[in-house]
């Protein structure tokens, strides 16, 4: 058996589909901000639960994109310190200045953290749904934010379809961000989109994705934009996957119930624990590993004995370490609990096409490797 970290899954006749219209598209000669992704932007925002939303050419640009919307430049935005590069990244890129915190122990953002953290130039904060999961601990989030005059805005990265309270992610704070890259829940082969029920937000990412331009057919360009649109062909793609994510995610949730029934039976390794009220849509199963344990060599011998390769971290390292943001000042020791959890977690592979077979194998290898 040879199981990949993920596979991407396009069935036949979907790709059939998108063969067809990207054709169409070509013929068309439309090949940017068309029909496809106002389709695609009607549909995603309809899901979500929100009046608006925006496609942009990759998750990057829907962080980006409304933090220059919501004018943080001079400001600092609070960030937890277990996310990708490209959450603080876009802070600093719009103009903003970091202010990274510690995570609670289902590796979401603190509330007591970010209470702390909170300056006389914050403006807001990003909250990230690590792994798939809404964390009930934005509903804290929520109220620092209102007392203190703050926006919330949902790094949704990696949470298409999932749920708290049957709320879904995107549709929490003033303004979310989605990505649509390869290994996401849903790819548009690179892609993003931005979701809000802000008329501001709304209004003025769609002059700053497209060069900052007052309309698409006329070159007087009104803000410092960019090109962040998505193309006509990426749209095509991204709602074909679209239309699957219902039944990917509960194809993701069978699996995650297999490993749920069995991760028990595996001494030393802890699953994080998905609360009641939350629906995970399972981007990531994320399980830790007791102290003393050498992840890498666990790593290893799974690839390299049982061709099992296992998920990316959420993260290996957290950002406060990370070399480009050294000159923010933090070090090693600043937030432990984010320390510790990203140096014993990893992500046991998982995807829509897994079979109950692989599933069990996964276990019986892991358990074979730690016991």
């Amino acid at each position: 058996m040879n199981i990949p970290a993920a596979r991407i899954y396009f069935p036949d006749e979907d790709k059939e589909k998108i063969s067809e219209q990207i054709k169409e598209v070509l013929t068309s000669g439309m090949l940017t901000l068309g029909k496809y992704c106002k389709q695609f932007e009607m549909e995603f925002a309809k899901f979500v639960g929100t009046k608006y939303a925006i496609t942009v050419n990759s998750g990057t640009s829907a962080l980006e994109i409304p933090l220059r919307a919501l004018d943080i430049v001079g400001s600092s935005v609070i960030v937890p310190t277990n996310t990708f590069f490209a959450t603080p990244a876009s802070v600093i890129h719009a103009g903003g200045s970091v202010i990274f915190t510690d995570v609670a122990d289902d590796l979401s953002l603190n509330p007591d953290s970010v209470n702390e953290a909170i300056q006389k130039n914050t403006k807001g904060i990003i909250t990230v749904h690590i792994g798939g999961m809404v964390s009930p601990h934005i509903k804290a989030l929520e109220e620092i934010c209102e007392d203190n005059n703050l926006f919330l805005m949902e790094d949704a990265a990696a949470a298409h379809g999932s749920m708290l309270d049957e709320k879904k992610a995107g549709s929490f704070g003033n303004v979310a961000a989605f990505s649509f890259y390869p290994t996401k829940l849903i790819t548009s082969a690179e892609g993003g989109m931005i979701t809000t029920n802000d008329e501001k937000i709304y209004n003025r990412a769609l002059v700053f994705r497209d060069q900052g331009k007052a309309g698409f057919s006329r070159n007087f360009h009104v803000e410092l934009g960019y090109n962040w649109r998505m193309s006509e062909v990426h749209a095509v793609i991204g709602l074909s996957q679209f239309k699957r994510l219902q039944e990917f995610i509960e194809k993701r949730r069978n699996i995650a119930k297999i490993f749920d029934k069995r991760i028990g039976e595996i001494k030393k390794v802890t699953p994080i624990e998905i609360p009641a009220n939350s629906r995970s849509n399972y981007y990531k199963y994320i399980v830790l590993l007791d102290e003393g344990i050498d992840r890498t060599e666990i790593k290893n011998i799974l690839k390299e004995k049982y061709k099992i390769s296992l998920s990316g971290e959420v993260f290996e390292v957290p950002c406060h370490l990370q070399p480009v943001f050294k000159k923010l000042g933090y070090k090693e020791g600043d937030f432990p609990v984010a320390e510790d959890l990203c140096r014993r977690q990893i992500c046991l592979p998982i995807f829509p096409i897994m079979t109950e077979e692989e599933a069990n194998y996964i276990i019986d290898s892991l358990k074979e490797v730690i016991t």
